[in-house]
């Protein structure tokens, strides 16, 4: 406002000091306007993630756990609606307070305030959401819906219990760690990049949870070997990838929270909304470029090609750049990409070597190629594009002439962060498995929880394998010649090959 008035002073002479102030007074009044609608459309599209990880999720799963991943997707969505609305806002924006949890904004009260409006509000809210969606994916086949950490029925008490130590996480490093920001928080607005909510932090819950519960029954054969447990629609992937991408352009570029600043004079091309552009840019080629490494690469492996694969990659190069998106340029985002897409197929590798079981391959995906996209940043944020949003003065990539401090920052970040979640979910884990609260009986996991847990099927379907013995092979949907009701669908089990 002091700037504007002080442009306009010479202009309009001294006479016009009113003048003055009241055309700067709608010109701010415009800029926010303008930052507020922006940050809205971001939510709206962040918030589409939602639909994108039911369809992930639905076509990842066999058929028979369908119903209860959905539903999972839809509590995520209501309950985090609740919880953040009484509490997780205030715990990660809560200011004044301390450095470790937030003292202020319980069920939004002192709002709206400067700095702190409810759009923005609702774009943290979708933001903690799409972060909590990921993790419901494992569990569907395995965990009994008492579980507190679970998320069907369960999902009250399992959103609280997992997203308060993000959300600390959040508020830790995104607020008082400015030196980490260029590459772990990579807005003003103090968003978790990388490591953040979503990649690392709650991949490496997932992960620990996944551990503790074991794999499927027949992901390894009697000798150790893997066996494939593939889902049952590869066209629900798909879809839930398109609209993951599509989200994808909030949850980065829209990571800024506003569009309407300038990085240089008047006039100049130079501003929040060419950083915006070149985020997306950044965001897509380095999702693109690991799509097609990754079939490739499966390709000389498998010796065919697989769109799930394929679809799994093009995430893995999201989660990627995810930290570093705003600062790097495009054809580093080409590289970010590339090595992320091996980053997946190594993980993935392992984790079938060291018996883990993840249907989304979630863990590998965002844990590992969201670490990689974390050292990726210490390694190629550019000067420029640091000091325009952070200010002067901040640490730059390595490859770019800025030394080691940012990339000692980013391996500090991963080490503190996985030993937090690790400190904070790995008794509550343990402790659910000495109380066998984390895990369904095996006969429930063969029948599936949609059977089990939720009175019916999602589909009207019979699942035919003729030379599957053991339950664990390949697998088809047909119409069923007799509809299947809730009602005596327990009563056909025993007599029904549903063991998807």
């Amino acid at each position: 406002m002091s700037t504007c008035a002080a442009d306009l002073a010479p202009l309009l002479g001294p006479a016009a000091a009113n003048a003055t102030d009241y055309l700067c007074g709608q010109f701010a009044d415009t800029a926010s306007a303008v930052d507020a609608t922006y940050l809205l459309f971001s939510a709206y599209l962040v918030f589409a993630m939602q639909l994108g990880f039911a369809m992930l999720c639905a076509g990842s799963v066999r058929a028979k756990n369908t119903m209860n991943i959905m539903l999972t997707n839809v509590l995520d969505a209501a309950a985090g609606a609740l919880f953040y609305y009484l509490f997780g806002f205030a715990f990660a924006f809560g200011t004044p307070s301390n450095g470790f949890i937030g003292k202020q904004f319980f069920g939004l009260q002192q709002l709206p305030k400067t700095g702190f409006d409810y759009d923005f509000f609702l774009y943290q809210w979708a933001f903690a959401i799409a972060a909590a969606a990921g993790i419901t994916s494992a569990p569907s086949p395995r965990e009994p819906s008492s579980s507190p950490t679970s998320s069907t029925p369960r999902s009250s008490r399992g959103s609280s219990t997992r997203g308060v130590p993000l959300v600390l996480v959040h508020r830790r490093l995104g607020r008082r760690q400015p030196h980490l920001r260029p590459a772990a928080v990579r807005v003003r607005r103090h968003r978790l990049r990388g490591l953040r909510r979503r990649p690392h932090g709650r991949r490496h819950r997932g992960a620990l949870g996944r551990a503790h519960r074991g794999p499927r029954i027949g992901r390894f054969d009697h000798a150790g070997r893997s066996v494939a447990l593939k889902g049952h629609s590869a066209s629900l992937v798909v879809l839930g990838t398109f609209l993951l991408w599509f989200g994808w352009y909030g949850f980065n570029p829209g990571s800024f929270t506003t569009i309407l600043k300038s990085y240089g004079p008047a006039g100049t091309v130079h501003g929040q909304w060419s950083a915006v552009g070149r985020t997306a840019v950044t965001t897509t080629l380095a999702g693109s470029v690991a799509a097609l490494t990754t079939l490739f690469g499966k390709r000389l492996q498998t010796d065919h090609w697989n769109v799930v694969d394929v679809c799994n990659g093009l995430l893995g190069g999201f989660a990627a750049i995810t930290a570093g998106c705003s600062v790097v340029e495009p054809w580093a985002a080409v590289i970010c990409g590339f090595v992320s897409a091996w980053v997946l197929i190594g993980a993935n590798a392992l984790a079938a070597r060291l018996k883990f079981d993840d249907p989304l391959e979630a863990a590998q995906l965002h844990g590992g190629c969201g670490a990689w996209g974390v050292l990726f940043t210490g390694l190629f944020a550019r000067q420029k594009y640091v000091e325009e949003i952070y200010g002067a003065g901040r640490p730059y990539g390595l490859f770019m002439g800025g030394g080691g401090k940012l990339l000692a920052a980013q391996i500090i970040q991963i080490l503190v962060i996985a030993g937090w979640v690790s400190c904070t979910m790995g008794p509550l884990f343990y402790a659910l498995k000495k109380l066998d609260l984390l895990r369904i009986s095996a006969d429930d996991e063969m029948s599936g929880m949609d059977l089990t847990r939720h009175g019916g099927f999602a589909y009207v379907y019979h699942d035919e394998d003729p030379g599957d013995k053991a339950g664990v092979g390949g697998f088809m949907l047909k119409s069923a010649q007799h509809r299947v009701e809730p009602a005596a669908a327990a009563a056909a089990a025993a007599a029904t090959n549903y063991q998807v």
